[in-house]
């Protein structure tokens, strides 16, 4: 009857290891500097997992301080076999709180799973632990997530902030109110700061509430953050947070570096156009009583220039000579003419006789520039001549008209018979002179 019985002992084994991980002891006390072997089996296969000692621990209630209260710098990690099983020697050390002591089995990877032996450090204080809170227990349920984004603000350097959101479920027998969770945040490999979240309401046993808890970071801050949250000192989630950088504080900055050296070199532009002196003005002296008219202003050296003077004729003026002549178009040159004088009326005969034949006229064309002058009028001129065989009573033989000037070469001075050009238009010339 006994053998069926006995036939199921073998598969208690398997079982017992198939409800959880589990952790042995070599041997239950050890002083400081010394060593204990820790064996754990049931655990998940390929499995790193981290061996520590705790101060204010026991297997029924875990770390009550959290890591905190264990000697993390003399821990140990060890990888599970293909069983999942494990054996590894952990050094002795005295932990920041006193004991009652465990040695704390936690997977640093994959699935959380943990599992707690009771040690005691060889005169290490021991003190009672803290009276444990009759009630609820929360537990999260639901993936922790962050909302929200940031604005403008932020691009410049504001402060990032995120709402940290998750369902906690209350596995407890009593209802929890007004729960007061820790936020942390730790940047990369450095410790976390914690801040202090408290929820306002009421979860009966069995329920569950959708929590809201705001996170918020350092102005200008940016990179790889962790937000954990923790309660009842133990950490129930871990969220990773990307921070961008600030790229508005480094343009400003670039910008500050333009406009304030353009702004600065401009005041003293403006500083030194005030500052230095100027010239004083010229002004006319007025020497001018009131009422009297006031000197008519002297004429340009340039509008002299350009006047006729009465005594000379407009191509000799003296400022012809300095300035050249003016540019004048290609013209043919009309021949050289000789201006002849006036007959003077002859002489009444004294026996009928027929009048002298005037002389015959050129064809030729006058040309302005062969003409004489008129005489200014300030320039005094003398009375003809009278002549005195003419007769008072006969009347003057009505004057012949003027011939034109005939073209000649340039006048000799051994040939008198025939000027260049008269001395006066108005000088009496005797008859029959050629």
């Amino acid at each position: 009857m006994l053998l069926p019985f006995l036939s199921l002992l073998p598969a208690a084994g398997p079982a017992a290891a198939a409800d959880g991980p589990a952790v042995t002891l070599s041997t239950a006390q050890a002083g400081t500097g010394g060593s204990v072997t820790v064996n754990g089996s049931g655990w998940r296969p390929r499995t790193l997992v981290m061996l520590l000692i705790c101060g204010q621990a026991t297997p029924a209630r875990g770390v009550v301080g959290g890591t905190n209260s264990c000697a993390n710098a003399d821990g140990r990690a060890v990888t599970t076999d293909a069983d999942g099983r494990f054996s590894r020697p952990l050094p002795v050390a005295e932990p920041p709180a006193p004991c009652p002591c465990v040695v704390h089995v936690a997977t640093a990877t994959g699935a959380k799973a943990q599992a707690d032996a009771v040690f005691q450090v060889a005169g290490h204080p021991v003190r009672p632990l803290p009276a444990a809170t009759t009630g609820g227990r929360l537990s999260v349920l639901t993936d922790t997530r962050l909302e929200g984004s940031g604005g403008l603000l932020t691009w410049f350097g504001a402060p990032p902030s995120r709402t940290l959101v998750f369902t906690v479920g209350n596995v407890g027998t009593g209802p929890v109110e007004n729960p007061v969770f820790r936020v942390g945040t730790a940047h990369g490999v450095f410790a976390a700061q914690w801040d202090e979240r408290q929820w306002h309401g009421t979860i009966r046993p069995g329920g569950k509430a959708r929590v809201e808890l705001p996170v918020e970071l350092a102005a200008g801050a940016h990179g790889d953050y962790t937000v954990s949250l923790e309660y009842g000192g133990k950490v129930l989630a871990e969220q990773p947070w990307g921070v961008g950088r600030p790229w508005g504080v480094t343009l400003f900055w670039i910008l500050l570096c333009l406009v304030v050296p353009t702004a600065l070199f401009r005041i003293g532009m403006a500083v030194v156009d005030r500052v230095r002196p100027r010239p004083a003005a010229r002004q006319p002296a007025r020497t001018l009583l009131r009422g009297r008219p006031r000197p008519a202003p002297e004429p340009e050296p340039s509008a002299l220039s350009h006047a006729t003077l009465p005594w000379f004729t407009p191509d000799g003026t003296p400022g012809a000579a300095v300035r050249g002549p003016a540019p004048q178009p290609d013209r043919p040159t009309p021949p050289a003419t000789l201006t002849l004088p006036k007959a003077s009326p002859a002489p009444a005969p004294s026996r009928a006789s027929p009048a002298p034949a005037p002389p015959r006229a050129s064809t030729a064309p006058e040309s302005p520039s062969t003409l004489s002058p008129p005489a200014a009028s300030g320039t005094p001129t003398s009375p003809p001549a009278p002549n005195p065989s003419a007769d008072p009573a006969d009347p003057a033989p009505p004057s012949a008209p003027t011939p034109p000037p005939a073209p000649v070469s340039p006048p000799a001075p051994a040939r008198p018979t025939r000027p260049t050009s008269p001395t006066s238009p108005t000088t009496p010339h005797r008859k029959g002179s050629t």
